[in-house]
C-alpha cells in the first residue's frame, strides 16, 4: 500500500464551507480577503462546488448590525 505524503513546501488550503482540506489546487477559489490588525492579512479558500456556500459577511458584524437597524427603526429615525 502506497501513502501519499503532502509536500511541505505546498501549502494546506482548507474550505470555509465544509472545513475540509482542499487536495486539488485547481479546485480552490478565494471567496474573500479577511484583513489582519497586524499584517497583510489572508485569503480565504474555498472548494470551486461549495464558493457560493460561503458567507462573506462576519457572522459577528450581521448580527451588531442587524440590532443596530433594528433599534433605529424602532426610534423611528
Amino acid at each position: 500500500m502506497t501513502e501519499t505524503v503532502p509536500d511541505p513546501a505546498s501549502p494546506v488550503r482548507v474550505c470555509r464551507a465544509c472545513d475540509e482540506a482542499i487536495e486539488n489546487p485547481d479546485d480552490a477559489v478565494i471567496v474573500m480577503h479577511e484583513l489582519s490588525n497586524s499584517g497583510p492579512g489572508w485569503d480565504v479558500y474555498a472548494h470551486r462546488d461549495h464558493a457560493d456556500d460561503v458567507d462573506v459577511i462576519d457572522p459577528d458584524l450581521l448580527r451588531i448590525m442587524t440590532r443596530v437597524l433594528v433599534s433605529r427603526r424602532l426610534r423611528g429615525a
